[in-house]
Protein backbone atom coordinates (compact mmCIF):
# COMPACT_ATOMS: atom_id res chain seq x y z
CA UNK A 1 0.00 0.00 0.00
CA UNK A 2 1.66 3.45 -0.94
CA UNK A 3 1.53 6.47 1.03
CA UNK A 4 -1.85 7.97 -0.80
CA UNK A 5 -3.19 4.74 -0.32
CA UNK A 6 -3.02 4.88 3.34
CA UNK A 7 -4.02 8.11 3.87
CA UNK A 8 -7.15 7.46 1.72
CA UNK A 9 -7.69 4.33 4.65
CA UNK A 10 -7.16 7.23 7.31
CA UNK A 11 -9.53 9.25 5.70
CA UNK A 12 -12.08 6.13 5.46
CA UNK A 13 -12.27 5.19 9.04
CA UNK A 14 -11.33 8.17 11.03
CA UNK A 15 -14.84 9.38 11.82
CA UNK A 16 -16.23 5.61 12.58
CA UNK A 17 -13.21 5.12 14.85
CA UNK A 18 -13.97 8.51 16.85
CA UNK A 19 -17.14 7.20 17.16
CA UNK A 20 -16.83 3.76 19.07
CA UNK A 21 -16.51 2.24 21.84
CA UNK A 22 -13.62 1.28 23.99
CA UNK A 23 -13.26 -2.31 22.93
CA UNK A 24 -14.30 -1.44 19.15
CA UNK A 25 -11.77 1.21 18.65
CA UNK A 26 -8.94 -1.42 19.71
CA UNK A 27 -10.10 -3.78 16.97
CA UNK A 28 -10.25 -1.12 14.90
CA UNK A 29 -6.79 0.25 15.58
CA UNK A 30 -5.27 -3.16 15.27
CA UNK A 31 -6.57 -3.57 12.09
CA UNK A 32 -4.90 0.18 10.89
CA UNK A 33 -1.90 -1.23 11.71
CA UNK A 34 -1.61 -4.28 9.96
CA UNK A 35 -2.69 -2.92 6.82
CA UNK A 36 -0.79 0.17 6.99
CA UNK A 37 2.55 -1.17 9.03
CA UNK A 38 2.16 2.27 10.92
CA UNK A 39 3.71 2.02 14.65
CA UNK A 40 0.67 1.54 17.01
CA UNK A 41 1.61 5.21 18.97
CA UNK A 42 1.93 6.49 15.68
CA UNK A 43 -1.51 4.96 14.34
CA UNK A 44 -3.05 6.24 17.70
CA UNK A 45 -1.20 10.27 16.97
CA UNK A 46 -2.71 9.86 13.54
CA UNK A 47 -6.79 8.43 14.52
CA UNK A 48 -6.99 11.36 17.67
CA UNK A 49 -5.31 14.17 15.48
CA UNK A 50 -6.90 16.44 13.87
CA UNK A 51 -9.28 15.58 10.94
CA UNK A 52 -7.32 14.05 7.66
CA UNK A 53 -8.04 16.51 4.54
CA UNK A 54 -7.70 15.16 1.12
CA UNK A 55 -3.85 16.07 0.01
CA UNK A 56 -4.18 18.14 -3.47
CA UNK A 57 -2.37 16.52 -6.26
CA UNK A 58 1.61 17.02 -6.13
CA UNK A 59 2.46 18.78 -9.49
CA UNK A 60 4.85 17.10 -11.33
CA UNK A 61 8.73 18.37 -10.99
CA UNK A 62 9.54 19.62 -14.77
CA UNK A 63 13.85 19.18 -15.47
CA UNK A 64 15.27 21.53 -16.73
CA UNK A 65 16.92 22.15 -20.10
CA UNK A 66 20.62 20.36 -19.20
CA UNK A 67 22.15 21.03 -22.61
CA UNK A 68 21.66 24.28 -24.39
CA UNK A 69 20.56 24.62 -28.12
CA UNK A 70 24.01 26.03 -28.86
CA UNK A 71 25.93 22.51 -27.61
CA UNK A 72 23.22 20.36 -29.51
CA UNK A 73 24.06 22.69 -32.90
CA UNK A 74 27.92 22.05 -32.37
CA UNK A 75 27.31 18.11 -31.20
CA UNK A 76 24.94 18.13 -35.01
CA UNK A 77 27.97 19.81 -36.78
CA UNK A 78 30.40 17.52 -35.56
CA UNK A 79 28.15 14.01 -36.11
CA UNK A 80 27.50 15.05 -39.46
CA UNK A 81 31.21 16.24 -40.52
CA UNK A 82 32.29 13.57 -39.39
CA UNK A 83 30.34 10.98 -41.00
CA UNK A 84 27.27 10.08 -38.73
CA UNK A 85 28.99 7.76 -36.50
CA UNK A 86 27.40 5.96 -33.91
CA UNK A 87 27.02 7.61 -30.46
CA UNK A 88 29.83 5.55 -28.65
CA UNK A 89 32.10 6.24 -31.31
CA UNK A 90 30.86 10.13 -31.24
CA UNK A 91 31.40 10.01 -27.45
CA UNK A 92 34.90 8.86 -28.21
CA UNK A 93 35.55 10.98 -31.04
CA UNK A 94 35.11 14.37 -29.11
CA UNK A 95 38.00 14.70 -26.81
CA UNK A 96 40.06 13.81 -29.73
CA UNK A 97 38.32 16.63 -31.98
CA UNK A 98 38.74 19.01 -29.55
CA UNK A 99 41.39 21.50 -30.60
CA UNK A 100 39.66 22.19 -33.89
CA UNK A 101 36.11 22.23 -32.74
CA UNK A 102 37.47 25.09 -29.68
CA UNK A 103 39.32 26.72 -33.37
CA UNK A 104 35.97 26.42 -35.57
CA UNK A 105 33.19 27.13 -33.51
CA UNK A 106 34.65 29.38 -30.97
CA UNK A 107 33.56 27.50 -27.90
CA UNK A 108 32.80 28.82 -24.57
CA UNK A 109 33.64 27.21 -21.41
CA UNK A 110 30.08 26.16 -20.30
CA UNK A 111 29.24 24.44 -23.78
CA UNK A 112 32.77 22.51 -24.00
CA UNK A 113 31.81 21.08 -20.40
CA UNK A 114 28.51 20.50 -21.49
CA UNK A 115 29.71 18.95 -24.57
CA UNK A 116 31.88 16.48 -23.11
CA UNK A 117 29.60 15.47 -20.13
CA UNK A 118 26.35 14.43 -22.77
CA UNK A 119 26.17 10.84 -22.69
CA UNK A 120 25.96 8.01 -25.82
CA UNK A 121 22.24 7.95 -24.67
CA UNK A 122 21.47 11.11 -24.97
CA UNK A 123 23.15 11.77 -28.06
CA UNK A 124 21.14 8.95 -29.59
CA UNK A 125 17.82 10.94 -28.18
CA UNK A 126 18.95 14.55 -29.65
CA UNK A 127 19.99 13.39 -33.16
CA UNK A 128 17.10 11.22 -33.58
CA UNK A 129 15.46 14.04 -35.51
CA UNK A 130 17.89 14.37 -37.99
CA UNK A 131 19.09 10.41 -38.06
CA UNK A 132 15.47 9.20 -39.50
CA UNK A 133 15.81 11.61 -42.51
CA UNK A 134 18.78 9.47 -43.63
CA UNK A 135 17.21 6.30 -45.10
CA UNK A 136 18.29 3.95 -47.58
CA UNK A 137 19.16 0.19 -48.87
CA UNK A 138 22.11 -1.31 -50.24
CA UNK A 139 22.10 -3.39 -53.23
CA UNK A 140 25.30 -6.17 -54.72
CA UNK A 141 25.99 -7.05 -58.12
CA UNK A 142 28.40 -10.10 -57.46
CA UNK A 143 28.81 -12.95 -60.03
CA UNK A 144 29.74 -16.52 -58.32
CA UNK A 145 33.29 -17.66 -59.34
CA UNK A 146 33.45 -21.65 -60.21
CA UNK A 147 37.50 -21.87 -60.98
CA UNK A 148 39.54 -23.10 -57.92
CA UNK A 149 36.46 -23.01 -55.78
CA UNK A 150 37.55 -26.25 -54.34
CA UNK A 151 41.26 -25.24 -54.06
CA UNK A 152 40.21 -22.62 -52.35
CA UNK A 153 39.43 -23.16 -48.21
CA UNK A 154 36.17 -22.09 -46.97
CA UNK A 155 36.98 -19.83 -43.57
CA UNK A 156 33.66 -20.19 -41.32
CA UNK A 157 35.25 -19.66 -37.46
CA UNK A 158 35.62 -16.69 -36.47
CA UNK A 159 38.07 -14.54 -37.28
CA UNK A 160 40.10 -14.29 -33.39
CA UNK A 161 43.63 -12.46 -34.74
CA UNK A 162 45.81 -10.78 -32.32
CA UNK A 163 48.12 -9.35 -35.06
CA UNK A 164 46.97 -6.98 -38.10
CA UNK A 165 47.44 -8.18 -41.74
CA UNK A 166 44.78 -10.66 -42.15
CA UNK A 167 42.20 -8.55 -44.08
CA UNK A 168 38.40 -9.17 -45.61
CA UNK A 169 38.27 -7.89 -49.42
CA UNK A 170 34.97 -7.26 -51.29
CA UNK A 171 33.99 -5.30 -54.04
CA UNK A 172 31.14 -2.74 -54.58
CA UNK A 173 29.81 -1.77 -57.65
CA UNK A 174 29.35 1.44 -59.08
CA UNK A 175 26.83 0.64 -61.80
CA UNK A 176 23.63 2.86 -61.45
CA UNK A 177 20.59 1.18 -62.30
CA UNK A 178 21.86 -0.68 -65.72
CA UNK A 179 24.67 -3.55 -64.96
CA UNK A 180 25.05 -3.76 -68.91
CA UNK A 181 28.72 -2.30 -69.94
CA UNK A 182 31.55 -1.76 -68.16
CA UNK A 183 31.69 0.26 -64.75
CA UNK A 184 33.52 1.19 -62.20
CA UNK A 185 34.14 -0.72 -58.81
CA UNK A 186 35.25 -0.47 -55.77
CA UNK A 187 38.01 -2.83 -53.80
CA UNK A 188 37.56 -2.34 -50.52
CA UNK A 189 40.24 -3.95 -47.95
CA UNK A 190 39.61 -4.39 -44.02
CA UNK A 191 42.06 -5.34 -41.57
CA UNK A 192 40.31 -7.70 -39.13
CA UNK A 193 42.77 -6.56 -36.29
CA UNK A 194 43.11 -3.30 -36.37
CA UNK A 195 39.79 -1.97 -38.35
CA UNK A 196 42.60 -0.16 -40.83
CA UNK A 197 40.81 0.40 -44.10
CA UNK A 198 42.08 0.96 -47.65
CA UNK A 199 40.38 1.58 -50.97
CA UNK A 200 40.84 1.46 -54.78
CA UNK A 201 38.80 2.21 -57.60
CA UNK A 202 39.14 -0.48 -60.99
CA UNK A 203 36.95 -0.34 -63.91
CA UNK A 204 35.77 -3.21 -64.60
CA UNK A 205 35.83 -7.04 -62.37
CA UNK A 206 38.89 -7.96 -64.56
CA UNK A 207 41.29 -10.41 -62.59
CA UNK A 208 44.82 -8.13 -63.49
CA UNK A 209 42.96 -4.66 -62.84
CA UNK A 210 41.91 -6.25 -59.36
CA UNK A 211 45.07 -8.12 -58.80
CA UNK A 212 47.06 -4.61 -59.49
CA UNK A 213 44.73 -2.97 -57.02
CA UNK A 214 45.17 -5.08 -53.81
CA UNK A 215 49.09 -5.28 -54.72
CA UNK A 216 48.71 -1.23 -54.78
CA UNK A 217 46.97 -1.32 -51.35
CA UNK A 218 49.47 -3.97 -49.57
CA UNK A 219 52.36 -1.74 -50.26
CA UNK A 220 50.42 1.09 -48.28
CA UNK A 221 49.50 -0.49 -45.28
CA UNK A 222 51.19 0.30 -42.71
CA UNK A 223 51.89 -3.36 -41.60
CA UNK A 224 52.39 -6.85 -44.25
CA UNK A 225 49.47 -8.19 -45.56
CA UNK A 226 49.39 -12.15 -44.26
CA UNK A 227 45.94 -12.82 -45.51
CA UNK A 228 42.88 -12.20 -47.91
CA UNK A 229 39.71 -13.49 -46.89
CA UNK A 230 37.14 -13.07 -50.28
CA UNK A 231 33.39 -14.15 -51.25
CA UNK A 232 33.26 -16.08 -54.17
CA UNK A 233 33.39 -13.77 -57.11
CA UNK A 234 34.92 -14.65 -60.45
CA UNK A 235 37.02 -11.58 -59.21
CA UNK A 236 39.10 -13.03 -56.59
CA UNK A 237 38.44 -16.65 -57.37
CA UNK A 238 40.85 -17.10 -60.28
CA UNK A 239 44.29 -18.16 -60.98
CA UNK A 240 45.86 -14.90 -61.19
CA UNK A 241 45.12 -14.13 -57.64
CA UNK A 242 46.12 -17.10 -56.05
CA UNK A 243 49.70 -17.31 -57.99
CA UNK A 244 50.01 -13.79 -56.81
CA UNK A 245 49.03 -15.21 -53.01
CA UNK A 246 51.03 -18.04 -53.54
CA UNK A 247 54.55 -15.68 -54.21
CA UNK A 248 54.01 -12.72 -51.68
CA UNK A 249 53.00 -15.76 -49.06
CA UNK A 250 49.51 -14.22 -48.39
CA UNK A 251 47.01 -16.82 -47.01
CA UNK A 252 43.83 -17.01 -49.59
CA UNK A 253 40.73 -17.89 -48.22
CA UNK A 254 37.15 -17.79 -49.29
CA UNK A 255 33.81 -17.36 -47.42
CA UNK A 256 30.46 -19.36 -48.00
CA UNK A 257 28.27 -18.57 -51.08
CA UNK A 258 25.43 -16.74 -49.85
CA UNK A 259 26.47 -16.01 -46.22
CA UNK A 260 27.78 -12.48 -46.26
CA UNK A 261 27.94 -13.15 -42.86
CA UNK A 262 31.44 -14.18 -42.97
CA UNK A 263 32.31 -11.15 -44.33
CA UNK A 264 31.01 -8.80 -41.69
CA UNK A 265 33.86 -6.79 -41.27
CA UNK A 266 34.14 -5.43 -45.11
CA UNK A 267 30.28 -5.37 -45.65
CA UNK A 268 30.01 -2.81 -42.92
CA UNK A 269 32.38 -0.74 -44.26
CA UNK A 270 31.21 -0.97 -47.83
CA UNK A 271 28.64 1.16 -46.14
CA UNK A 272 30.62 3.67 -44.04
CA UNK A 273 33.68 3.94 -46.45
CA UNK A 274 31.89 3.92 -50.18
CA UNK A 275 27.91 3.99 -50.27
CA UNK A 276 27.87 7.30 -47.72
CA UNK A 277 30.27 8.90 -50.01
CA UNK A 278 29.35 7.92 -53.56
CA UNK A 279 26.22 6.76 -53.64
CA UNK A 280 24.18 4.51 -56.26
CA UNK A 281 25.35 6.36 -59.49
CA UNK A 282 27.41 5.30 -62.39
CA UNK A 283 30.59 5.63 -62.91
CA UNK A 284 31.68 4.03 -66.36
CA UNK A 285 34.81 6.27 -67.28
CA UNK A 286 38.48 6.38 -66.75
CA UNK A 287 38.11 10.21 -65.35
CA UNK A 288 35.74 8.95 -62.80
CA UNK A 289 38.09 5.89 -61.88
CA UNK A 290 40.72 8.14 -61.67
CA UNK A 291 39.26 10.88 -59.67
CA UNK A 292 37.68 8.42 -57.29
CA UNK A 293 41.41 7.13 -56.70
CA UNK A 294 42.81 10.48 -56.29
CA UNK A 295 39.92 10.54 -53.23
CA UNK A 296 40.56 7.00 -52.03
CA UNK A 297 44.90 7.69 -52.02
CA UNK A 298 44.97 10.75 -49.80
CA UNK A 299 42.44 12.55 -47.70
CA UNK A 300 39.93 9.48 -47.51
CA UNK A 301 41.68 7.52 -45.99
CA UNK A 302 43.69 9.58 -43.70
CA UNK A 303 40.35 11.34 -42.65
CA UNK A 304 38.80 7.34 -41.97
CA UNK A 305 41.90 6.12 -40.28
CA UNK A 306 43.67 9.05 -38.56
CA UNK A 307 40.31 10.35 -37.02
CA UNK A 308 37.69 8.14 -36.89
CA UNK A 309 37.34 5.88 -33.69
CA UNK A 310 35.50 2.39 -34.22
CA UNK A 311 34.16 -0.28 -31.91
CA UNK A 312 35.52 -3.75 -31.59
CA UNK A 313 33.37 -6.82 -30.13
CA UNK A 314 35.80 -8.50 -27.83
CA UNK A 315 33.76 -11.54 -26.95
CA UNK A 316 30.20 -12.79 -26.79
CA UNK A 317 28.63 -13.91 -23.64
CA UNK A 318 25.30 -16.21 -23.17
CA UNK A 319 23.23 -15.36 -20.34
CA UNK A 320 19.92 -17.84 -20.54
CA UNK A 321 18.50 -17.59 -24.01
CA UNK A 322 20.28 -14.52 -24.50
CA UNK A 323 23.60 -13.37 -26.01
CA UNK A 324 25.44 -10.46 -24.72
CA UNK A 325 28.17 -9.11 -26.57
CA UNK A 326 31.03 -7.32 -25.24
CA UNK A 327 32.93 -4.60 -27.01
CA UNK A 328 35.95 -2.42 -25.86
CA UNK A 329 36.35 0.96 -26.13
CA UNK A 330 36.24 2.94 -29.28
CA UNK A 331 39.82 3.79 -30.64
CA UNK A 332 40.92 4.49 -34.11
CA UNK A 333 42.64 2.28 -36.64
CA UNK A 334 45.42 4.38 -36.21
CA UNK A 335 45.92 4.19 -32.60
CA UNK A 336 45.00 0.31 -32.41
CA UNK A 337 48.35 -0.12 -35.04
CA UNK A 338 50.37 2.18 -33.05
CA UNK A 339 49.12 -0.07 -30.20
CA UNK A 340 50.55 -3.28 -31.87
CA UNK A 341 54.23 -4.67 -32.49
CA UNK A 342 54.38 -5.86 -36.03
CA UNK A 343 53.55 -2.36 -37.59
CA UNK A 344 56.17 -0.81 -39.80
CA UNK A 345 57.51 2.05 -36.92
CA UNK A 346 58.72 4.54 -40.06
CA UNK A 347 55.34 4.56 -41.63
CA UNK A 348 53.62 4.75 -37.97
CA UNK A 349 55.86 7.47 -37.10
CA UNK A 350 55.33 9.86 -40.51
CA UNK A 351 51.50 8.78 -39.28
CA UNK A 352 51.61 9.99 -36.04
CA UNK A 353 53.39 13.64 -37.73
CA UNK A 354 50.84 13.99 -40.24
CA UNK A 355 48.14 12.91 -37.17
CA UNK A 356 49.25 15.93 -35.75
CA UNK A 357 49.45 18.39 -38.74
CA UNK A 358 46.40 17.88 -40.67
CA UNK A 359 42.63 19.12 -39.64
CA UNK A 360 40.11 16.73 -39.31
CA UNK A 361 37.30 19.80 -40.54
CA UNK A 362 39.75 21.15 -42.98
CA UNK A 363 40.13 17.37 -44.39
CA UNK A 364 36.85 17.19 -44.76
CA UNK A 365 36.28 20.11 -46.66
CA UNK A 366 39.03 19.09 -49.21
CA UNK A 367 36.46 15.47 -49.54
CA UNK A 368 33.77 17.58 -49.94
CA UNK A 369 35.16 19.22 -53.03
CA UNK A 370 36.33 16.15 -54.73
CA UNK A 371 33.39 14.91 -53.78
CA UNK A 372 31.22 17.16 -55.97
CA UNK A 373 33.93 17.17 -59.02
CA UNK A 374 33.02 13.09 -58.51
CA UNK A 375 29.35 13.67 -58.55
CA UNK A 376 29.84 15.81 -61.64
CA UNK A 377 31.70 12.76 -64.13
CA UNK A 378 28.74 10.34 -63.21
CA UNK A 379 26.82 8.69 -66.03
CA UNK A 380 23.27 10.78 -65.56
CA UNK A 381 21.45 8.77 -68.19
CA UNK A 382 21.88 5.72 -66.10
CA UNK A 383 21.82 6.57 -62.35
CA UNK A 384 18.69 5.95 -60.55
CA UNK A 385 16.10 8.82 -61.23
CA UNK A 386 15.22 10.93 -58.10
CA UNK A 387 13.10 9.99 -55.26
CA UNK A 388 9.67 10.92 -55.27
CA UNK A 389 8.21 12.35 -52.09
CA UNK A 390 6.56 10.45 -49.73
CA UNK A 391 3.38 12.24 -48.36
CA UNK A 392 1.36 9.72 -46.24
CA UNK A 393 3.35 9.52 -43.25
CA UNK A 394 1.09 6.42 -41.65
CA UNK A 395 1.58 4.67 -44.40
CA UNK A 396 5.28 4.84 -44.65
CA UNK A 397 5.71 4.00 -41.38
CA UNK A 398 3.19 0.70 -41.23
CA UNK A 399 4.32 -2.13 -40.78
CA UNK A 400 2.85 -5.86 -41.87
CA UNK A 401 1.10 -7.47 -38.83
CA UNK A 402 1.68 -10.99 -37.65
CA UNK A 403 3.44 -13.34 -40.08
CA UNK A 404 2.91 -15.20 -43.78
CA UNK A 405 0.23 -13.78 -46.27
CA UNK A 406 -0.72 -10.46 -43.73
CA UNK A 407 3.17 -9.56 -43.20
CA UNK A 408 3.55 -9.85 -47.16
CA UNK A 409 0.47 -8.17 -48.30
CA UNK A 410 1.45 -5.64 -46.47
CA UNK A 411 4.93 -4.66 -47.55
CA UNK A 412 3.62 -5.36 -51.37
CA UNK A 413 0.68 -2.24 -50.49
CA UNK A 414 3.76 -0.10 -49.56
CA UNK A 415 5.91 -1.30 -52.29
CA UNK A 416 3.32 -0.39 -54.86
CA UNK A 417 2.41 3.10 -53.44
CA UNK A 418 6.19 4.01 -52.79
CA UNK A 419 8.63 2.00 -55.21
CA UNK A 420 11.94 2.14 -53.96
CA UNK A 421 14.35 4.06 -55.88
CA UNK A 422 18.23 4.17 -55.81
CA UNK A 423 18.79 8.08 -56.11
CA UNK A 424 19.39 10.51 -53.55
CA UNK A 425 18.40 13.77 -56.06
CA UNK A 426 19.22 16.91 -55.21
CA UNK A 427 18.31 17.34 -51.96
CA UNK A 428 21.66 17.90 -50.33
CA UNK A 429 21.12 20.74 -47.31
CA UNK A 430 22.45 24.06 -49.05
CA UNK A 431 24.29 25.54 -45.29
CA UNK A 432 26.20 22.46 -44.76
CA UNK A 433 29.93 22.31 -45.41
CA UNK A 434 31.41 18.38 -44.33
CA UNK A 435 31.51 15.31 -46.17
CA UNK A 436 29.00 12.93 -47.24
CA UNK A 437 26.28 16.13 -46.80
CA UNK A 438 24.86 14.91 -50.17
CA UNK A 439 23.63 11.60 -48.83
CA UNK A 440 20.78 12.55 -46.94
CA UNK A 441 18.52 9.85 -47.76
CA UNK A 442 21.45 7.40 -46.25
CA UNK A 443 20.62 4.87 -43.86
CA UNK A 444 22.41 4.93 -40.39
CA UNK A 445 24.49 2.33 -39.21
CA UNK A 446 27.07 1.87 -36.07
Amino acid sequence: MGNRGRWEYLRAIYERYRQAGRKAKKVILTEFCANTGYHRKYALRLLNGPRPEKRPAQPKRKRGLSYSQETLAVLTAVWEAAGYPWSVRLKALLPAWLPWIRTRFRLRAEVEQQLLRISPRQMDRRLQAQKTQKRRRLYGRTKPGYLLKHHIPVKTDRWDVQAPGFTEVDLVSHSGNSASGEFAHTLNVTDIHTTWTESRAVLGRGEVGVQRALHEIAGRLPFPLRGVDSDNGSEFINWHLKKWCEQEEIQLTRGRPYKKDDNAHVEQKNWTHVRKLLGWERYDTPEAVEAINDLYRHELRLWLNLFLPSVKLLRKVRVGSKVRRVYEGPRTPFERVRAGVAANREQVARLEELRKRLDPFRLGRVIERKLERIYRLANRRRSPPAQPPQKDAALRTRRGKGCGKDARSASLEIATRFPLSHSHGDDRPSSVTFPMSRRRSLRLHS
